[in-house]
C-alpha cells in the first residue's frame, strides 16, 4: 500500500467540519456533559470489528457517539482544575504535530520541531525571567515536568555528597532530606515517590498556604546532609505565592537545592503587575509549569526547567549505538525528558508565544487574574457567601455557610452543567473551587457564571 495525500485529504476535510461544529457549540451549550463514564462505555462497547470501516466514517462515528461524554472545557464557563481553553494558533500547529508525526526526542532526525522547541524554551526564559541558557524540557504534565527538576536535584546533591546515583543507585546512599510546605500539591508528593525519596518532610504553612519561613529556617537547621527544597508559585486553592526571596536565602545558606513547583503560578512572573510576588525566584535551581494551564495550549504540555544544563542531562540522558547524535554534538530533547519517543509539544507553545507576544502573554495572565477577582467581588457580595482566600491570582474559593450547605450549592452548580465550579476541602472546610485559567473567559461569562450560582443557592434552599 503506498502513501495517498488524496485519502488523507477527505478524512481530514471532514474531520475539520466535526470538529469546527464542536467549537461553535461551546459558546453556548452547557458545560457539563450529558452522559456519565457508564452511559458513554455502553455506547462504545461492542466486539472488535471483524473487517475494516471507512475512514471517513470512523471518524464521524467517533465525533457523534463521543459528544454526551465531552465537557466543554474550552469554554469561558469553565473553572475546574485549572484547565485553559486552546489559543486558535496553538490549536493550529497541535495539527500540524500530528500531520508531521515526528518523534521529537532526537535532534538529528527532527531538526524542524527540535529547532522550534528550543526557541520557544528561550522565549520561555525570556518572558519568565529564568536565567538565559537554563535547560527547557518539554514534558507530559505538571507532575513529569517536577520528576525533571526533582530528579536534576537529586543526582546533584548525592553527586556532591559523592555518590553516583545513575552507577549506584539509591541503595546505600547518603539520605537526602526533601522539604516542602504543607499545602504543596499532590504532583509533587508523586515525582518524589517516583524517585524512591517517599513523602517529603513537611514545614508548616500559613492560612493561605505559604511556606512559614521560620519554620523552615528550624527545618533547615535540622538537617544533616544533602538537603532539596520544594516551593510553590501559585497554591491549588488560594493562588498565594510562597516567600521565595526568603526561602531561597534559607535554603541557599545550606547548600540546598530548590525546586520551584509553578505548574499555573509560575506565569505571575511574566506580568510587571504580578512578578512582585515571586521576586527572586529567578535564584531556583528548577522549575516546572504546565503550558495548558495558563497559557492555554493543547493537552499535553508540561514544561521542565533546570538552571544547571549539565545536570539535567547527566541526571537524565543517554546514549546508545543506533541513536545518532547532532552533528554539533550538543544534547538531544530525550536527554532533559523522561522519554525517548514524544511527540513535539513545544510547538504549540511556540505557536502561542508567537499569536501573543509579550504583551499579549501578560495581556492573558492580568486579565485571568481581572476575572477572578470579579468572580469573588459578585460572589462574595451574595448572602450567605464567604470568599476564605486573599485573591492574588487566578483561583477562588468559597464557603456558603456551614459544610453541608457548601456540599449542597455545589452539587446542584454541576446538576445544573451550565458553568463548572469544582468542590473541594481546604482549610478544614468544604470549599466550591474556581479556577480561572481560560483565555476566552470575559465579563459575560463572569456575570452568567454569578447569576448560576445563585441560582444554585436557590435550590439548595
Amino acid at each position: 500500500m503506498k502513501l495517498n495525500p488524496d485519502e488523507y485529504r477527505a478524512v481530514l476535510d471532514r474531520a475539520r467540519e466535526l470538529s469546527m461544529e464542536w467549537i461553535d457549540s461551546v459558546p453556548g451549550r452547557p458545560v457539563a456533559p450529558s452522559k456519565d463514564v457508564d452511559e458513554m462505555k455502553a455506547v462504545f462497547a461492542r466486539a472488535v470489528p471483524e473487517g475494516g470501516t471507512d475512514a471517513i466514517a470512523v471518524v464521524e462515528e467517533l465525533a457523534a457517539l463521543a459528544e454526551p461524554g465531552i465537557m466543554a472545557m474550552p469554554s469561558g464557563r469553565f473553572f475546574g482544575w485549572v484547565i485553559g481553553g486552546t489559543l486558535p494558533a496553538s490549536l493550529g500547529a497541535d495539527w500540524l504535530v500530528s500531520s508531521w508525526d515526528q518523534n521529537a526526542a532526537m535532534r538529528y532526525a527532527s531538526p524542524g520541531t527540535a529547532a522550534i522547541e528550543e526557541v520557544a524554551g528561550e522565549w520561555l526564559l525570556d518572558i519568565l525571567g529564568l536565567p538565559e541558557g537554563s535547560d527547557v524540557g518539554f514534558t507530559t504534565g505538571a507532575t513529569m515536568a517536577n520528576w525533571v527538576g526533582l530528579a536534576s536535584a537529586r543526582a546533584f546533591v548525592l553527586d556532591r555528597a559523592g555518590w553516583d546515583v545513575n552507577a549506584k543507585g539509591l541503595q546505600g546512599a547518603p539520605v537526602v532530606t526533601v522539604l516542602a510546605g504543607a499545602e504543596r500539591h499532590a504532583s509533587v508528593d508523586l515525582a518524589l515517590r517516583y524517585l524512591g525519596f517517599g513523602a517529603p518532610t513537611v514545614v508548616p504553612a500559613d492560612a493561605q498556604g505559604r511556606i512559614e519561613i521560620d519554620a523552615l529556617r528550624s527545618a533547615m537547621s535540622r538537617v544533616d546532609g544533602p538537603v532539596i527544597l520544594c516551593l510553590q508559585a501559585g497554591n491549588l486553592h488560594s493562588g498565594a505565592f510562597d516567600p521565595m526571596k526568603q526561602a531561597l536565602a534559607v535554603a541557599h545558606e545550606h547548600g540546598a537545592w530548590v525546586h520551584v513547583d509553578g505548574a499555573f503560578g509560575l506565569w505571575a512572573a511574566a506580568s510587571p503587575t504580578l512578578q512582585g510576588q515571586l521576586d527572586g525566584i529567578e535564584t531556583a535551581d528548577s522549575w516546572a509549569t504546565d503550558a495548558h494551564k495558563t497559557l492555554n495550549v493543547p493537552y499535553d504540555c508540561g514544561v521542565a526547567i533546570v538552571a544547571k544544563p549539565n545536570v539535567a542531562r547527566a541526571a537524565l540522558g543517554t546514549q546508545t549505538a543506533y541513536l545518532i547524535q547532532d552533528a554539533a554534538g550538543a544534547s538531544d530533547p530525550m536527554d532533559i525528558t523522561p522519554e525517548m519517543s514524544r511527540r513535539a509539544r513545544g510547538v504549540p507553545v511556540w505557536a502561542a508565544l508567537r499569536q501573543l507576544g509579550r504583551s499579549g502573554v501578560v495581556e492573558l495572565i492580568d486579565g485571568l487574574v481581572e476575572n477572578a477577582k470579579a468572580l469573588a467581588d459578585g460572589l462574595g457580595a451574595l448572602p450567605g457567601v464567604t470568599v476564605l482566600n486573599d485573591v492574588v491570582f487566578t483561583q477562588v474559593c468559597l464557603t456558603f455557610g456551614s459544610d453541608e450547605r457548601t456540599r449542597e450549592v455545589t452539587r446542584r452548580l454541576i446538576e445544573d452543567g451550565a458553568v463548572w465550579m469544582s468542590g473541594s476541602k481546604w482549610s478544614g472546610h468544604d470549599v466550591l473551587r474556581i479556577s480561572v485559567s481560560n483565555w476566552a473567559t470575559d465579563a459575560d461569562d463572569v456575570a452568567f457564571s454569578i447569576a448560576a450560582v445563585q441560582r444554585a443557592m436557590a435550590a439548595a434552599e
